[in-house]
C-alpha cells in the first residue's frame, strides 16, 4: 500500500486484561518486536464496542489516541459515520463479555451477529478489506461454515484463531513438512468450549504438515472423569506419548517420591486431576488424535507426536509466560497481532483459516459429544482438505 491503512476494531469487551485490550492496545501503542519497540504501520481509526462493564477502557483510549473514534454501531465503525467502506481491515475480537450459556455450556458470543454486520457493509458498499476473527469461528458450526463460505465467495482475506498456533515453542521445532505422521497427542490446561480449542489448534497448526496436508476428520467421541480413566488404561491413546508430552511440559505438578524423580504415578495424577477431558478423533487419511485436559498437572499446552522415521516422539511445548506473567504481559499476543498486520498490508492471510474452520468443528463435535453421554460424533462434515504454508509462522524470537 502506498498509504497507512486504516484499521476499524470491533470488540465485544474493552477492560484490562480482555482480548480487546490485549490486542487493541497493541494497535495503539505498538509492541515488543525483534529486539525493539514495533509500532503497527497502520492507523486503528474506529472502534465498536458491544458491552461496556465495570472498568470499560475505551473513552480512556479514545481520549489517549484522538485518530481513534469509538461509533454506536458496527455500521458506522466501518464508514466512519459515512455512507463508504473507510477501512482497510477489520479485527473483530468477540472474546469476553456477559453473554448467555446455553445448555452445553458454550458461551454464545456473537462473532457471527458481528461478522454478519460487517459483510453487510461490504454487501452495502461493494467492497471488502480483510477481516480477522480472534479464537474460533463461532460455537455453532453452521455459523461458522457460513463464516468461511462468505469470505470465500466475496474473495476477502480472512483470518482467525489464537496465538497458540504462532507463540515461542520450546524447542523452537516445526513439524517437517511433509512428514508422516501416525499419531498425535497434546496435554492442556482449560476448559470445554474454551481452552480445549486452543488445545486443539496446538494439534493442527503441526499435523497440518504431514504428508499429503489436511484432509479433513470423519469421527471423534470425548472421554470424561472414570471414562477417561478407563480409556487411559486401555491404552486407547499411545502412552508413550502422553508421558512425553508430559515430559515437555515447565509447570508438571511434581510426585513426592524424591528429588529427582518428580513424574507422577497413575494413582497421583488421579488425586491431582479432577475432572480430565480428551477428545480423540481419526482424520480421514487415518491418523489418530487426543488433546487432553488435566487441571491440576500442568498448566500449559504440550505436543507429542509419532513420526514414521523417527524412533523416539518429536515434541515441543507452545509456550505462554507462566502465571501471572501469562495474565498481565501476555507477549504471546504479539505475534498473533504481527501476523494480523501482515494480512492487513498484503491482503493475503498468513496462515489458512481453514485450520480454524476444523478446529471450530472440532470443537463443536467434542462438546456435542460430551453433552451425549461421551458418544462418538461422526463428522462427515468436516472433510475440510487444505494445505499448510510452508513457512513456518510460530515466533522464533
Amino acid at each position: 500500500m502506498t498509504k497507512r491503512p486504516k484499521i476499524a476494531a470491533i470488540v465485544t469487551e474493552y477492560r484490562k486484561y480482555s482480548h480487546g485490550q490485549h490486542i487493541v492496545d497493541r494497535f495503539l501503542e505498538g509492541y515488543g518486536w525483534n529486539s525493539r519497540h514495533h509500532y503497527p504501520p497502520m492507523d486503528l481509526v474506529s472502534l465498536y464496542v458491544d458491552q461496556r462493564p465495570e472498568g470499560d477502557l475505551s473513552r480512556d483510549r479514545a481520549k489517549r489516541f484522538p485518530q481513534m473514534k469509538i461509533y454506536p454501531t458496527v455500521a458506522d465503525t466501518l464508514t466512519l459515520g459515512g455512507s463508504d467502506l473507510a477501512v482497510d481491515g477489520v479485527l473483530l475480537i468477540g472474546e469476553h463479555g456477559s453473554y448467555p450459556t446455553n445448555e452445553k455450556g458454550q458461551h454464545l458470543y456473537p462473532r457471527y451477529e458481528l461478522y454478519k454486520q460487517i459483510v453487510s457493509v461490504y454487501k452495502t458498499t461493494g467492497k471488502t478489506a480483510p477481516v480477522f476473527n480472534d479464537k474460533h469461528l463461532s460455537w455453532n458450526w453452521e455459523w461458522a461454515r457460513e463464516m468461511y463460505d462468505i469470505s470465500q465467495e466475496m474473495g476477502f482475506a480472512f483470518m482467525s484463531g489464537s496465538s497458540l498456533p504462532v507463540t515461542w515453542r520450546t524447542p523452537s521445532v516445526d513439524m517437517p513438512l511433509g512428514a508422516r505422521v501416525r499419531e498425535a497427542l497434546c496435554i492442556a490446561i482449560g476448559g470445554v468450549d474454551s481452552y480445549d480449542f486452543h488445545a486443539l489448534e496446538t494439534i493442527q497448526c503441526m499435523v497440518e504438515r504431514r504428508e499429503g496436508g489436511e484432509k479433513g476428520v470423519k469421527w471423534l467421541q470425548a472421554y470424561r472423569g472414570d471414562k477417561f480413566w478407563e480409556a487411559h488404561h486401555a491404552e486407547l491413546w499411545s502412552r508413550e506419548l502422553f508421558e512425553s508430552a508430559l515430559s515437555r511440559s515447565h509447570t508438571l505438578t511434581p510426585s513426592r517420591q524424591g528429588f529427582n524423580n518428580i513424574f507422577p504415578t497413575l494413582d497421583e495424577m488421579k488425586q491431582l486431576v479432577e475432572d480430565p477431558i480428551a477428545y480423540q478423533y481419526e482424520h480421514l487419511d487415518g491418523l489418530k488424535a487426543t488433546m487432553i485436559l488435566m487441571n491440576g498437572l500442568v498448566q500449559d499446552f504440550n505436543f507429542a507426536a509419532h513420526l514414521e522415521d523417527q524412533d523416539v516422539p518429536f515434541s515441543t511445548q507452545m509456550y505462554l509466560p507462566m502465571p501471572p506473567a501469562r495474565t498481565t504481559l501476555a507477549n504471546f499476543f504479539s505475534p498473533l497481532v504481527n501476523n494480523a498486520e501482515k494480512m492487513f498490508l498484503t491482503g493475503v492471510a498468513t496462515y489458512p483459516v481453514e485450520r480454524t474452520l476444523l478446529t471450530t468443528g472440532l470443537v463443536a463435535a467434542g462438546v456435542d459429544s460430551l453433552f451425549q453421554d461421551q458418544t462418538r460424533q461422526e463428522t462427515p462434515h468436516l472433510n475440510i482438505s487444505y494445505q499448510p504454508t510452508e513457512e513456518s509462522t510460530f515466533w522464533r524470537t
